[in-house]
């Protein structure tokens, strides 16, 4: 009996809703279906559907478009979908919508057409595009009622899986629908007026099941590593230890090949890599090879404990002129005429993904070369598609992508590196292939959270006002060190924000938050320190900024409530609060925390946390991110750190690379969710940002001391203690 893992390979989509019957909603959200025609509208055509799938049988098959990486999204979207249609979530069924973004793709990201699963955009940017599409799909369902019973469509109404009409007290099922249904002509876009109201909302709001946990528990769900294909070999890859070399030479491939299960080795232009019989086999050659590698590369001089000074003196240098991001008022005559300035440096460490998942792709090329099927798990399967056809050389549409779950994510699977190299292996070795990296792989050849320089500088008038603010982020990572930096919510007269990027040629990529992470770090610590040198109250110097916006105001006094700020903590314990804000949503946190003098460990008791992100479609999945982002902030925050020397990275595993554990998290995690209308906001990474400032904050209350370099490890705390 074939493994059920396997055989997702062997059933088309289309093979299976040819097979399933029922009717087919041909509603695309305002972009026509490439192959629909006038006498292609029948619900046994054969086509396959935009979003939906009525079954006889009452069933619904709802598709989700977007990389289900533990965030929920595969249920949040689809959701979206039920609620307009007024489906009986019991009888839902979600499947991976396919990969086509001229049909699934969002307008709300980057112009639209996008299936990039991103910036926690998933729920904000389809919100709109799927309730459209379930009150469609509602429309269709009462267009063939009305037409069966020969009532005006505007006599009935739905509710959860059934059409109604009142008058007559005649009931008809969305099931029995699917047996003699068709698409109208044309299916009108129904306006927003008639969509329900908040206050009609069955679903939306509510705490549904997550539909992918119990696959999850219970091991049926799939991920790339479980897809098992007959005569499937298998690679591993050495890369460069230091990014832009090249392999020369191997220098041992003879002996390499003669290994027992050794298929062959492939030269790479980064790096070399074994085919094998089995997974064991290739990791076991992988480890073998003597490699000669190229000279000369950008990054083989790079040490980044090093680069620090060299920042911190190009934030210095005003000759050097970076890319100005933001520019009012006159900061120069700001500062000069300031009543007091202040001025200091903030710096963070690189950090690396730690994706739980290591990175895999299966590949398998057709025996004549010229398609192929790609199985991953990628928060950007369009990109993984294209990089596998341009590995292949084939066309795009040669290549069936098949989505599968994603064991974390955070950024780093929005590259597509590894499919490149999954299908270049799978070309060489005439099989189907699958690639695995190694949690080594993984960390010396990842792509980080930039390292970078914050230089901070502000002055203030006679009554305490912030009248000059200086932003000047220095770094490497270009435009991933700039998220975060404008204070959207803060008002200051005059300001300043530059980013002076350095092409070290080392790899960086988005990580969760992105640059949120170290510059509200810099900018809510800085803050406090004005507060401490003005003698004004954090929360107090808060309000004042943020007086011409009530909305983030009412997140950040609600979190010093539920806080009790302006009590004394408990003896040995300190309090900090920050603000941030992330794809649109409001987030604001008090830290309570403690040292441990004797280890230098930093112990968080408390962490209450206010998030307005808008209407949100399933609480407890907003707490439940939530909860993740402030321990996976807490984690970069107090151990995670990443380093360089002579271009290579020095850490290889959790031994090394300290992620945040269990016994370290907050005794307590308090979230309030604020009630709200407002569209639909990004919740996975809003509580991650305001972290280091709201711990650095509570440090220094608790201590006096500023902690100014993430991440705060005993060392470093031992350190600033002693001084």
């Amino acid at each position: 009996m074939e493994n059920a893992k396997t055989i997702i390979s062997k059933i088309s989509r289309r093979k299976f809703i040819v097979g399933a019957g029922g009717f087919t909603f041909l509603i695309t959200t305002g972009v026509i279906w490439p192959k629909l025609s006038a006498e292609n509208k029948t619900a046994n055509d054969g086509t396959i559907t935009a979003w939906v799938h009525l079954q006889p049988d009452g069933k619904v098959i709802i598709y989700n478009p977007a990389a289900e990486m533990g965030q929920g999204s595969m249920t949040a979207l689809p959701v979206l979908i039920a609620e307009e249609m007024d489906v009986d979530w019991s009888m839902v069924i979600i499947e991976n919508s396919p990969i086509i973004p001229e049909i699934y793709g969002s307008r709300g990201f980057r112009g639209g057409n996008s299936m990039i699963t991103v910036g926690s955009r998933a729920v904000s940017g389809y919100y709109e595009i799927l309730r459209q599409a379930g009150a469609q799909a509602r429309y269709v369902l009462l267009y063939n009622a009305a037409h069966k019973w020969d009532v005006p469509i505007q006599e009935l109404t739905t509710d959860a899986g059934v059409v109604i009409h009142k008058s007559s007290g005649r009931k008809m099922l969305y099931g029995e629908i699917a047996e003699f249904a068709k698409s109208p002509d044309k299916i009108p876009k129904i306006p927003k007026e008639q969509m329900k109201q908040p206050g009609q909302f069955r679903l939306i709001g509510k705490n549904i099941p997550r539909y992918d946990i119990p696959e999850k528990v219970n091991g049926s769900a799939i991920f790339a590593m479980d897809i098992q294909l007959p005569n499937m070999v298998y690679g591993a890859i050495s890369r460069s230890p230091v990014n832009g070399a090249r392999p020369v030479n191997v220098l041992n491939k003879d002996s390499i090949l003669e290994i027992d299960g050794v298929i062959d080795l492939v030269t790479l232009e980064h790096g070399v890599g074994v085919i094998a019989n089995s997974i064991e086999t290739a990791f076991k050659a992988n480890k073998q090879l003597q490699i000669q590698w190229s000279e000369g590369a950008k990054a083989a001089n790079y040490n980044s404990v090093e680069a620090f000074e060299k920042y911190e003196n190009m934030a210095e240098d005003a000759s050097i002129k970076g890319s100005v991001i933001k520019n009012k008022g006159n900061i120069t005559n700001a500062l000069q005429n300031a009543e007091k300035t202040y001025s200091s440096y903030y710096k963070n460490d690189f950090a690396y993904h730690a994706q739980m998942e290591p990175l895999n792709a299966v590949v398998s090329v057709a025996p004549d070369g010229s398609s192929a099927e790609l199985w991953v798990g990628s928060q950007a399967p369009v990109s993984a598609r294209r990089a596998a056809a341009q590995a292949l050389g084939i066309a795009e549409e040669k290549v069936e992508i098949h989505p599968c779950y994603l064991g974390g994510g955070f950024g780093r699977r929005s590259m597509s590196d590894y499919v490149t190299e999954a299908a270049f292996l799978a070309k060489k070795a005439g099989k189907p292939l699958k690639l695995v990296w190694t949690r080594e792989d993984d960390i010396a050849y990842g792509a980080f959270r930039p390292l970078s320089v914050q230089r901070m500088q502000a002055g203030v008038d006679k009554s305490g006002n912030i009248v000059g603010w200086s932003h000047i982020v220095v770094g490497t990572g270009g435009r991933l060190m700039t998220s975060g930096v404008n204070t959207l919510f803060y008002t200051f007269p005059n300001q300043h924000i530059e980013m002076r990027n350095v092409d070290e040629g080392v790899r960086t990529k988005h990580w969760r938050a992105v640059g949120h992470g170290p510059n509200k770090f810099a900018i809510e610590a800085f803050i406090d320190e004005i507060a401490v040198g003005q003698k004004i109250d954090p929360l107090e110097i808060r309000r004042r900024l943020m007086k011409n916006h009530p909305r983030a105001l009412n997140v950040l006094e609600t979190a010093a409530k539920m806080a009790n700020w302006g009590t004394a903590p408990p003896p040995g314990r300190g309090r900090g609060i920050a603000f941030a804000e992330r794809s649109g949503s409001l987030a604001a946190g008090v830290c309570e925390l403690s040292v441990d003098r004797g280890s230098g460990r930093i112990q968080v008791h408390n962490f209450w946390v206010a998030l307005d992100a808008g209407v949100v479609v399933q609480p407890d999945n907003v707490l439940a991110q939530s909860e993740g982002s402030i321990n996976f902030g807490l984690s970069s925050v107090l151990s995670e750190s990443l380093t360089f020397k002579n271009g290579k990275v020095q850490q290889s595993n959790f031994h090394d690379y300290n992620v945040m554990r269990i016994a370290d998290a907050p005794e307590n995690i308090e979230i309030k969710i604020i009630p709200s209308n407002e569209k639909p906001s990004g919740v996975g990474e809003a509580a991650l940002p305001f972290v280091g400032g709201a711990v650095s904050n509570a440090f220094a209350n608790l201590t006096g001391i500023r902690l100014r370099h993430i991440p705060f490890t005993p060392e470093k705390v031992l350190e600033a203690l002693s001084s």
